[in-house]
């Protein structure tokens, strides 16, 4: 059990800016103690900005610091799997973004070392410790819609500028890179939650194709699952719709009521039964990662558990690639 967790981190892009890295100073006996990226100057850039007292020249260089006891990975999934096998096999926790990795075979990789070397691997489905999330969890424990029965996702949005760019496209269309697009960007979150809220599945299955053709990678996909305990689910999700059709929505249907929610808007959660209309506001934090790497920190300290790790996220995974027939 560590007293104090020094973390260094792997990559430094906007994920790092707000959503993570700030928190990381922000918790107790927790600090963020050096910083790496493929680039030096932005490494530099990124520790003078957000006062990080060590820039490393490489990852290994990171990962081999003895004053560094734990590694977040903020880099693009396909380098997870070969970062977090080397800091587990040198003895240090590992903090991952989401997805875990760019495929299911990498995340059984990495559950493998973590197992071999008894070292703690975490994934940042950060949705799980946020009040937002729980609020719903809670609702449902309450049984204000009875049993669920049924559940529908959307998640519709138009390309973004940078879609356009044929030349110089984001590494989230990018499979060799990403592990596939948008889905596999965000639509993870939503699998994660439904996996969080509902436990373990039975069949899944799916379709996917590029409709928009802005990139190779799959921009619309719809997915059917099937949850051990009989719910059925249905999900869409279309990173080329057009202005005035963006959606993001989760409906469940119970039998005495419905219950919707979002996964990105966070919009109050509404709750219809026999009680009336009754809507929930829940706002999410200033760094949004904040609550997850709270709970890390304190199962590392021996005080408590974070409900994200390598096991639970590598199902996140293995469900994208049978929706998508992998």
């Amino acid at each position: 059990m560590e007293k104090q967790i020094n973390w260094g981190m792997i990559g430094c892009g906007d994920v790092t800016e707000k959503k993570s890295a700030p928190s990381f100073n922000k918790i107790d006996h927790s600090s963020l103690a050096g910083v790496t990226s493929r680039s030096k100057e932005k490494a530099v850039d990124y520790a003078k900005r957000h006062g990080v007292p060590r820039v490393f020249n490489t990852a290994e260089e990171l990962i081999g610091d003895d004053n560094i006891n734990a590694v977040y990975i903020a880099t693009p999934p396909s380098s997870h799997a070969e970062y977090a096998i080397q800091a587990m096999m040198a003895g240090k926790p590992v903090y991952v973004e989401k997805p875990m990795a760019a495929t299911y075979e990498d995340c059984v990789r990495m559950n493998e070392v973590s197992r071999d070397c008894n070292v703690p691997l975490f994934v940042a489905y950060y949705r799980r410790s946020m009040d937002y999330f729980l609020k719903v969890r809670e609702l449902l424990s309450q049984h204000v819609i009875g049993k669920p029965i049924l559940c529908r996702s959307s998640l519709h949005v138009q390309a973004r500028e940078e879609d356009y760019q044929a030349d110089d496209l984001p590494w989230r269309v990018v499979p060799e890179i990403s592990g596939g697009g948008y889905f596999h960007d965000m639509g993870c979150h939503g699998l994660d939650i439904l996996l969080y809220l509902f436990g373990e599945l039975k069949s899944a299955a799916g379709y996917a194709g590029n409709l928009g053709g802005l990139y190779k990678a799959e921009d619309t996909v719809i997915a059917s699952i099937e949850f051990e305990s009989g719910l059925l689910y249905n999900g869409s999700w279309c990173f080329a719709a057009s202005e005035g059709s963006e959606c993001d929505e989760i409906e469940l249907i119970g039998v005495q009521g419905s219950l919707k929610f979002s996964c990105f808007g966070f919009t109050p959660i509404l709750v219809i039964n026999s009680e009336g209309r009754t809507e929930y506001p829940v706002k999410a934090p200033v760094h949004v990662q904040y609550p997850m790497i709270k709970a890390i920190v304190e199962e590392l300290r021996g005080q408590g558990r974070s409900p994200s790790h390598g096991k639970s996220a590598a199902r996140v995974n293995w469900l994208m690639e049978r929706i998508l027939g992998r």
